[in-house]
């Protein structure tokens, strides 16, 4: 993996290079700007943030069940039909262009992405990118670091397309975080993201332990919430089946039980795969520390406030998807949206 020439240091916004001088991260103890900030690589990978976060939970998670949600792994389209859906049906347009992927975890569309033959620079706030970079990191065009969404080391304005899937609703403030996600956007560039809708399915059951397991340090969450999910796993398990009456058992566990069950959304993943989703994505519901909701009409009213246009957003995917251009000139801002 070697330094992106769009690399900053964030003090100084100068190019950043290693200590050992050949660009080559996995043989340095450093990266360093001519002004003299210094960002360590620790297990090869550059550190702009402690791991000690809102989003440390994520790191573990991810760290946890680093293959789950790879295509490669579970030898279905999920992840890629979500992806192209975001990029508007099509992931050949990002072929040969720079992507700066924000809040990369594991990598579930970031191999993605490195397989279209896009140029990425992945990053993520939480220890999530030690996952990522044992999934991709022997991609030539690749390179991960942990950072934050709203402070990314890369120079403004120079990405072809800067993607935020399944993020934005998890930091402090979502409005800011698309702000920021703008200002890595090349003019004429394209920025691609999600948000939770206001249906996001919150049950009670969800609702009350997420006020608990948030009182509880992160370690303690996690183990409590993965031991709570195996357990509720074997009366799921007896729904998995279109069997006469289990449908009316899958209902009555949607309503009532906090795991997050995908059998009628992916039957295609089989027992084994959704027994590791339900699990995986029980912890995410359960253990995030901020979980916004924003309607159509904000999503759209923010991407028009930070200046884009061409935007194109629907409800779908993780509640609502939204593309937008950067203008190419002071006058394309008056150009009108579509939903």
């Amino acid at each position: 993996m070697r330094v992106p020439s769009k690399l900053r240091c964030l003090d100084h916004s100068l190019p950043l290079t290693t200590t050992n001088g050949d660009g080559s991260v996995e043989d340095s103890a450093a990266l360093v700007c001519e002004l003299g900030c210094q960002i360590l690589i620790v297990r090869r990978i550059p550190r702009f943030v402690d791991s000690a976060n809102y989003a440390a939970s994520f790191g573990a998670q991810w760290n946890a069940f680093r293959r789950t949600q790879l295509d490669s792994y579970t030898h279905t389209t999920i992840s890629r039909d979500r992806l192209a859906k975001a990029f508007g049906g099509d992931l050949e347009v990002v072929r040969g262009k720079t992507v700066l992927e924000v809040g990369c975890g594991a990598g579930r569309f970031t191999e993605l992405l490195l397989m279209a033959d896009a140029r990425v620079v992945a990053c993520d706030l939480s220890s999530a990118v030690e996952a990522n970079y044992a999934n991709c990191g022997e991609w030539p065009d690749y390179f991960v670091c942990q950072a934050d969404a709203r402070a990314v080391p890369v120079a403004p304005n120079s990405f072809d397309f800067v993607v935020c899937l399944g993020v934005i609703q998890h930091t402090p403030s979502p409005e800011e975080t698309i702000e920021a996600l703008v200002g890595y956007t090349k003019p004429g560039g394209t920025l691609v993201i999600d948000h939770y809708a206001p249906t996001y399915p919150a049950t009670f059951s969800r609702r009350l332990l997420r006020g608990v397991f948030l009182r509880l340090p992160q370690a303690a969450a996690t183990k409590v919430s993965l031991s709570l999910s195996r357990a509720l796993l074997p009366l799921h398990k007896l729904g998995w089946n279109n069997k006469r009456g289990r449908w009316r058992l899958r209902r009555q566990l949607q309503k009532f039980s906090p795991l997050v069950d995908y059998y009628d959304v992916y039957p295609e993943l089989g027992e084994k795969m959704l027994a590791e989703w339900a699990v995986l994505d029980t912890h995410d519901t359960l253990t995030d520390y901020h979980k916004h909701q924003r309607s159509l009409e904000e999503i759209e009213s923010c991407l028009v406030n930070c200046g884009l246009v061409e935007i194109e957003a629907c409800y779908g995917g993780n509640g609502i998807e939204a593309r937008a251009k950067m203008p190419t000139a002071s006058g394309d801002a008056a150009m009108s949206t579509e939903a």
